[in-house]
């Protein structure tokens, strides 16, 4: 249901290694606590991006909130997340300026993605999401995400460091520190405690040593002016509706020092404009994406028949928020923090805090206060934000296993990678120019897939992740999904059995032999791809037993173990026997108090299971131990405790 909760735990703090489920509660009161952690995790960021794209921060938080509600009813309450402002179309709102657009162009460009992104959610839905993995491989994907956030830098370098060096300096240093030194949910908030840090430190700069000689980007020349100006936030209402965004407004509000000026307005549409966004969308499917399977695997529920639902969702809720000028939205990592530190993942939670963003969004003066950030603090913020961005993409290749000694990969994202960060611009027509996101995405897309059809066979084979190679030398298989294999990286290394002979048997090999090295030289560095093996799918535990015999190989299971220690090539079995489609052996049994395990039981399966709770409560605190989510998730308790693992 998208509505209505069941009370556990007699609506008290769960107890230790118990968890929340999304269509559970604890109390109303314990419950408005939660929503409230939510509500100050997504603050920073929702209110930020909108000041840099000049749209009010105002409205962008009281959408977010009716975004997020709609979001959690077209997802029938299954995908716990909150909906904040999108980062990803920063990029397409500085082109649509620097082209004399205004406010309501940038939102009407938005509008359209918006619908796209819709629409791409429709067709995963009914259509799978393989349709997709076809045309936004991992390493199309990867390239997108990072030419988005590569593509700003020059917005940091040219407008906001230059207005308050040592202030940016200063607050990007804090922010740094805050979110790797600090634990818990402080370190999820770094961003929200930066801006605070670097508001005071600006405060504290003008009564210390006065006004400032610098850059002032709404006279667009050095002027002499004070950090804080308050002006603003002293004139507005404490409650009352955004304002009417005037008409005839170009450019960045905030660079011109306008940004109160700028409420709620109708969208206005340029194809021109359009094409500058859209890239956004690939950015956007990536991250919605994983931000649902992080979902699926804290919550240990297969969120996959919901995927599609998830990205049209969030389509649907940047249609609704740009329709009346207000901000892009995208779930919200900051909040997926949240959820595993207090492991509630209860949907009501985010009702709670989309309403108090909806009641914010009624304060004039809350929007005032947020247009008035010091250029400065926005520098040592923005340097952040925009290489996370970027660093995504980077992660993305990673996690996927993308290999760039293939040309494939290499050649054509490396073209449109450098044409965005160089801010190359292509004059279609007189009238027409494509530059910088827009045309680095079309000549990553368009180059990759010809690439693709016009390379030799054993360049075109690897899978776009370029994941674990099977077959002969040089030809590479598609991963399991269902254990995120990703050739090279620990908890890797299953290849998909669908690709695998009538025999049941494939030969494995790594991707790259690693030469060996000459007398009187150091040694090269350690291989990390598993030793050759022979690869088996039994169809009956019968027949793994015979396969077992046979070859005197390894049991594939849960990979946590077994895999990490091939990928170092500290152990290197002559064959794996893959029982994950076993029948019967994710079963647990309780008996007279006597718990039987079946072979498959993952961690998390086994912790959550109340017979084997009441027959032995300490199982499931020392299960609660384990590693981290994604171990717990994955691994499998009889092949931790067969191997001995001392993490498990």
């Amino acid at each position: 249901m998208a509505v209505g909760w069941t009370v556990v735990h007699e609506g008290k703090t769960p107890p230790p290694g118990e968890a929340v489920a999304p269509d559970e509660r604890l109390s109303w009161g314990r419950t408005a606590g939660l929503g409230a952690q939510h509500v100050v995790a997504m603050f920073g960021a929702t209110f930020v991006f909108p000041v840099i794209m000049g749209l009010s921060p105002q409205l962008a938080i009281m959408m977010s909130g009716i975004a997020t509600i709609c979001f959690l009813l077209i997802v029938q309450g299954k995908v716990p997340s909150y909906l904040g402002t999108s980062a990803s179309f920063v990029g397409g709102a500085t082109a649509i300026y620097s082209q004399q657009g205004g406010p309501d162009d940038v939102t009407g460009a938005i509008l359209v993605a918006g619908v796209v992104l819709a629409l791409v959610g429709l067709l995963i839905h009914f259509a799978g999401p393989r349709v997709l993995h076809a045309v936004l491989p991992p390493a199309v994907t990867g390239a997108v995400v990072m030419l988005i956030g590569f593509n700003l830098a020059p917005v940091v370098a040219d407008i906001y460091w230059p207005q308050d060096q040592w202030v940016a300096l200063i607050t990007m240093a804090f922010v740094i520190l805050v979110a790797v030194g600090a634990r818990g949910f402080i370190g999820r908030i770094a961003i929200f405690l930066g801006l605070i840090f670097g508001y005071i430190l600006s405060w504290i700069f003008d009564t210390v040593f006065g006004q400032i000689t610098s850059l002032d980007p709404a006279a667009d020349e050095v002027t002499t002016h004070y950090r804080v100006n308050w002006d603003n936030v002293e004139a507005a209402n404490w409650v009352g509706f955004p304002t009417h965004t005037p008409g005839g407004l170009v450019g960045n509000q905030t660079l011109e020092g306008n940004l109160d000026a700028v409420g709620w307005h109708a969208p206005s549409f340029s194809i021109a404009f359009v094409l500058l966004v859209l890239p956004a969308v690939i950015a956007l499917v990536a991250e919605n994406t994983g931000h649902v399977k992080a979902v699926a695997e804290m919550t240990n529920r297969d969120l996959d028949p919901v995927m599609g639902r998830a990205i049209g969702a969030d389509g649907v809720g940047t249609v609704i928020a740009t329709s009346v000028g207000g901000s892009p939205t995208t779930t919200y990592a900051e909040n997926i923090g949240v959820m595993a530190a207090t492991r509630v993942y209860s949907t009501a939670a985010y009702y709670v805090a989309a309403v108090v963003a909806i009641l914010f969004g009624l304060s004039p003066k809350f929007g005032a206060l947020v247009s008035a950030t010091p250029g400065g603090v926005l520098g040592g913020i923005t340097v952040i934000l925009y290489g996370m961005i970027g660093l995504l993409g980077a992660k993305i290749w990673r996690e996927n296993g993308v290999d760039f000694g293939n040309p494939i990969n290499l050649v054509p994202l490396g073209a449109g990678i450098v044409i965005a960060i160089g801010d190359t611009e292509l004059a279609v027509t007189d009238d027409f120019t494509l530059g910088g996101i827009a045309l680095g995405t079309i000549v990553v897309l368009v180059f990759y897939h010809l690439s693709r059809a016009v390379a030799p066979t054993h360049l075109r084979d690897p899978d776009p992740g370029t994941l674990i190679a099977v077959g002969e030398p040089g030809v590479h298989e598609e991963a399991d999904e269902q254990y995120g294999a990703q050739g090279g990286h620990a908890d890797h290394g299953q290849t998909r059995g669908d690709d695998v002979g009538h025999d049941g048997r494939r030969r494995g090999t790594s991707a790259k032999g690693t030469a060996p090295s000459e007398p009187g030289k150091a040694a090269a560095d350690p291989p990390v791809k598993p030793a050759p093996f022979d690869y088996h799918r039994p169809g009956s535990v019968a027949e793994a037993v015979q396969t077992l015999a046979a070859t005197g190989g390894k049991v594939l299971a849960g990979g946590q173990s077994l895999v990490p220690i091939m990928s170092m090539r500290l152990a290197a079995p002559v064959a794996l026997v893959d029982i994950n489609r076993l029948p019967g052996l994710s079963d647990i049994e309780v008996t007279d108090g006597r718990v039987r395990i079946g072979a498959l039981v993952r961690h998390r399966q086994l912790e959550q299971h109340e017979a084997a709770y009441a027959a032995n409560p300490l199982l499931r605190r020392a299960l609660s131990q384990v590693a981290h989510p994604t171990i717990r998730n994955r691994g499998t308790t009889v092949g931790s405790l067969v191997h001995a693992d001392p993490a498990a």
